[in-house]
């Protein structure tokens, strides 16, 4: 599937973004061979948290080849990851910088950097299909993190096309609102962009209630499989 996702030109106003800024390049990343290609999720195969955002940033993750590693959105992230015993190290800067996730797995709605970080409708439908795969893929998984409202909607929309029911009212969008679905728990999270960060619509204390909600529902519910057995 990493191959496919790497190899896909679907979308030709995404192909051509994503390798007009491998070629320019930011000043500061000059000394860089940019990835300039879609981004496959990276994670534990056995992840019970699956994290999703909205797409590659195009000096992040469209520079380095690996989703959330190299931009501030990233920083967030892993030290969430980390702090929360789902990262072994609080950093992500490049794709052999040694990271590696336990129990977690990172992907996002859409594969490729976007002019402006905003996909289209229809870019976003194109990339659906990976992460539906993901989703029957990563059998384990008991807690969906969505950053945004855009991965949030993403998600209920694959989860729909694999036949799987939502609750009714439909979930709607909020930080750190909480919705169980059955054979998973889905929580919503402001997206740890430089614009969100920067006006302290999200801080590092609500990013953290997020986590938090997440490991416990993670850990109550493997203690109860223990007690079980």
């Amino acid at each position: 599937m990493a191959e496919e996702v790497i190899g896909c030109r679907r979308c030709p106003r995404l192909v051509a973004h994503r390798e007009r800024m491998a070629c320019t390049k930011r000043r500061a990343f000059q000394d860089w061979e940019y990835w300039g290609r879609p981004l496959p999720g990276f994670g534990d195969r056995s992840a019970q948290l699956m994290i999703i955002g909205l797409a590659p940033a195009a000096h992040g993750g469209n520079r380095t080849g690996r989703i959330f590693t190299g931009d501030r959105s990233g920083d967030w992230l892993y030290d969430a990851l980390h702090r929360f015993g789902f990262a072994n190290q609080p950093t992500s800067v490049h794709r052999n910088d040694g990271l590696s996730l336990t129990g977690a797995y990172v992907t996002a709605a859409a594969r490729c950097a976007p002019p402006d970080n905003k996909p289209t409708p229809e870019e976003l439908r194109s990339c659906q299909r990976f992460l539906q795969r993901e989703i029957v893929l990563l059998g384990h998984l008991r807690v969906i993190i969505t950053l945004g409202r855009v991965a949030f909607d993403a998600y209920l929309r694959a989860r729909q096309a694999l036949g799987q029911a939502l609750p009714q009212p439909r979930p709607q969008f909020g930080h750190a609102a909480v919705h169980p679905l059955g054979t998973a728990t889905l929580i919503g999270s402001y997206h740890p962009s430089q614009r969100n960060t920067q006006t302290g619509l999200l801080t590092h204390g609500m990013f953290d209630i997020v986590f938090a909600t997440a490991r416990r529902l993670i850990d109550d519910e493997l203690g109860s499989e223990g007690v079980g057995l």
